[in-house]
């Protein structure tokens, strides 16, 4: 029987936090790559491109922090999964956190069985992904308006033109592409996308939306496809 080891990069500058978080990881049997500081995250990073499946990054981190690092680690890869540790002082940084490409955030102080459940519910989506684009099945692809999603290669264009989603992002357009032309509330995208243990609230809907947008839309402040239901939610508008 194949033993999967699951990479987990942890970059935290405070050793009594990292080794906490560490502690914890390999409980929940994570492999962990650690790092002290955003130079050494990249570095460890680069070294272990291949495997790394999630990175645990604090923001405030001396010199790179945990944003420059998270742009970094997207600029290479959308498959990795990416979750930030704030301070509950820190509001705009998870939001900005959210926008550049992360994944998840957690508040600090956590407890470990919240930790673990970010963790876990990141590394569903990232092992989902490979295990659909390693099936030997024919191509399915779904077509709504000028955009294809294509589920084999994971992969999604507009006119021809590909777009590089997060796996978020992606989950989130396979989700309404299955859904076209309905409305759902806040709360339904979100048991749906992230799952009914998610901890988090319903702004990490809101934040990805808007990432979504001005990937997709013409002019994001206007949208014709990702529309806003006031009052309630989103849907996929696919008669445009």
């Amino acid at each position: 029987m194949e033993i999967i080891m699951k990479y987990v990069l942890i970059a935290e500058d405070e050793a009594s936090i990292r080794e906490f978080v560490v502690i914890n990881l390999r409980r929940g049997g994570y492999e962990v790559i650690e790092a002290s500081n955003g130079e050494e995250a990249i570095e460890k990073f680069n070294e272990n491109f291949d495997k790394i499946d999630i990175a645990i990054l604090d923001i405030m981190m001396p010199g790179v922090d945990g944003l420059e690092v998270c742009k970094y680690i997207r600029t290479r890869s959308n498959r990795t999964g990416i979750i930030m540790l704030t301070a509950k002082t820190q509001e705009m940084d998870k939001i900005t956190g959210l926008i550049v490409g992360a994944d998840d955030y957690v508040t600090k102080p956590f407890s470990p069985s919240e930790l673990m459940a970010r963790v876990d519910a990141v590394y569903r989506r990232v092992s989902l992904t490979a295990e659909v684009s390693g099936e030997k099945l024919e191509r399915k692809t779904i077509a709504l308006n000028d955009f294809v999603l294509d589920l084999k290669s994971h992969s999604f264009s507009k006119k021809g033109e590909n777009i590089e989603l997060t796996q978020i992002e992606f989950q989130l357009i396979e989700f309404f592409f299955n859904n076209p032309d309905v409305a759902f509330k806040r709360n339904d995208i979100l048991k749906s996308v992230w799952g009914n243990s998610y901890y988090g609230d319903e702004k990490i809907v809101d934040v990805n939306i808007h990432r979504l947008r001005n990937k997709i839309e013409e002019d994001p402040s206007h949208p014709e496809f990702l529309t806003t239901v006031w009052g309630m939610g989103y849907k996929w508008v696919s008669d445009n």
